[in-house]
């Protein structure tokens, strides 16, 4: 595999097309919860397919943005005897801004950097799976049939998206996440797990004045919960508890009748999942200011990505490809969630972060390095390429 292979040497002339191309999705809405706007960038992605003679199933959403399923065939066996065949390439869509945000502030280029909602998180990594996938179907050599998985709703935690995952992951010889490569240029070797909460309290209104005494304050049971479950917290662990929204009340001269706080859980670990939502269920069940009630919902809720003998061998493929290419890259545990911990759980090596290199997701500051475009769909074609030699 020289540098001579015609799928990275046609990669190499492609920054101006993926460029255009990005531009093209970033300045279309697609907020999780904007279905119209997430399918709208899947309609991009389909015309894409479509141009390069990609056949492309659609799996229907019902509140959130479908997903897509394009597919480049391979051979029918490979070398290393695996029964898992499809190798997955995998994006999402969707972004976390609000309506109207590509048009407050565009995507734009300046001195290397583009800027714009989501542009990192991750529509270039978007853009680079489908010149991956343009580029092996033009020019074959894949040593088994590529899948892109174009998902609608992974920032939300995937609950449309994550049945099609797991089910895409149960046929899987290896996943590639194409979320964005990390400021260091590093990959993503293991990802904490998380669980995202609502709970809802239950009070009795009274005038705070005239009868302050016959009132029960879902508030004050909020204040004494959000106190409960922050203590919860095990930084050596790696356990967090944040009660990050919360709301209530219904005027200021009124004992208020009810209220709610929404929970992020992360943790590294799949046996600590069940210990820390029990003591959740526990607090939430208890009665601090007596006379309340309340109730607990999952609204989302991702996986670990655990770090074992496949994600390992498949790093090891993706590093010694990212190096004839002048990248040098290493394997990063992060904080941050994704769907790569569906696609591991399911027994399916994965790998993340392998989409280009940007930061400061999820903020008016995010950026993406242009010139990373090329060399990491490079990288990933070619770590695709040395799966039978990596045992995968």
């Amino acid at each position: 595999m020289a540098t001579g292979n015609p799928i990275t040497e046609w990669l190499a002339t492609q920054q101006d097309a993926m460029l255009a191309e990005l531009e093209a999705m970033v300045n279309i809405d697609g907020g999780s919860y904007d279905k119209a706007g997430v399918d709208a960038v899947g309609e991009r992605v389909r015309n894409f397919c479509v141009r390069h003679d990609i056949p492309v199933e659609v799996v229907p959403g019902e509140k959130h943005g479908d997903c897509l399923r394009a597919l480049v065939g391979g051979g029918e066996s490979t070398t290393s005897g695996n029964k898992r065949q499809n190798i997955v390439l995998m994006g999402h869509r969707d972004t976390v801004f609000p309506k109207g945000e590509p048009q407050r502030r565009p995507f734009a280029v300046k001195d290397g950097i583009a800027t714009g909602p989501g542009v990192a998180d991750m529509k270039a990594g978007l853009v680079m799976n489908l010149f991956v996938l343009a580029a092996f179907r033009q020019f074959g050599g894949a040593p088994g049939p590529l899948v892109g998985l174009f998902t609608g709703d992974e920032e939300i935690g995937s609950p449309e998206g994550r049945p099609v995952i797991e089910r895409e992951a149960r046929g899987a010889r290896v996943v590639f996440n194409s979320e964005p490569g990390r400021p260091s240029g590093n990959v993503v070797t293991g990802r904490k797990g998380g669980v995202f909460m609502v709970f809802d309290i239950t009070g009795k209104a009274a005038h705070s004045g005239g009868n302050f005494e016959v009132g029960v304050s879902a508030i004050g049971e909020l204040a004494a919960k959000i106190t409960a479950i922050h203590a919860l917290t095990d930084i050596p662990r790696g356990i967090t508890l944040n009660v990050g929204l919360v709301s209530g009340g219904q005027s200021v001269n009124t004992v208020a009748p009810w209220a709610q706080g929404q929970i992020d859980l992360r943790y590294i670990h799949p046996e600590d999942r069940d210990e820390v939502m029990g003591k959740i269920h526990a607090i939430v069940e208890k009665s601090f200011v007596p006379g309340t009630s309340a109730t607990l919902s999952i609204k989302g809720e991702f996986l670990p990505l655990a770090q074992n003998p496949g994600t390992e061998a498949v790093f090891a493929a993706y590093k010694q490809a990212a190096a004839e290419f002048g990248l040098q890259t290493e394997g990063e545990f992060a904080g941050g969630c994704a769907d790569s911990g569906f696609t591991a759980a399911q027994g399916a090596p994965t790998l993340c972060a392998v989409g280009p290199v940007g930061g400061r997701a999820h903020s008016p500051e995010e950026y993406l390095e242009v010139t990373s475009l090329v060399p990491r769909a490079q990288a990933l074609a070619r770590a695709i390429l040395r799966l039978d030699d990596a045992g995968l």
